[in-house]
């Protein structure tokens, strides 16, 4: 895991692993980061997401993470965290 780009975009920051872009910052708040993971397919099963919206038209499914402090980034998102970085590009 060491091709990582940082790609500023025009209302969102992207993290591109040089194959898709793994992840969005699409919110930098007082004390709060919001990140977008998109997966080809819905986990709903986990704790650390608040939403799952599929991309209308897409066989993409972002799901919203909101890390309120570090602990927050805790086993389940690393996985979901590699999950994003190894999953193939999504069509």
């Amino acid at each position: 895991m060491d091709n990582v780009e940082i790609v500023p975009l025009k209302s969102m920051i992207a993290i591109d692993n040089g194959h898709k872009r793994v992840a969005y910052i699409t919110q930098l708040g007082k004390n709060f980061i919001h990140v977008v993971f998109p997966f080809k397919r819905e986990y709903p099963d986990n704790l650390c997401f608040q939403k799952i919206a599929q991309v209308p038209g897409q066989q993409q499914f972002n799901h919203h993470f909101r890390m309120l402090n570090t602990n927050d980034v805790n086993d389940e998102v690393m996985g979901f965290m590699k999950l994003a970085y190894f999953e193939e590009a999504l069509s």
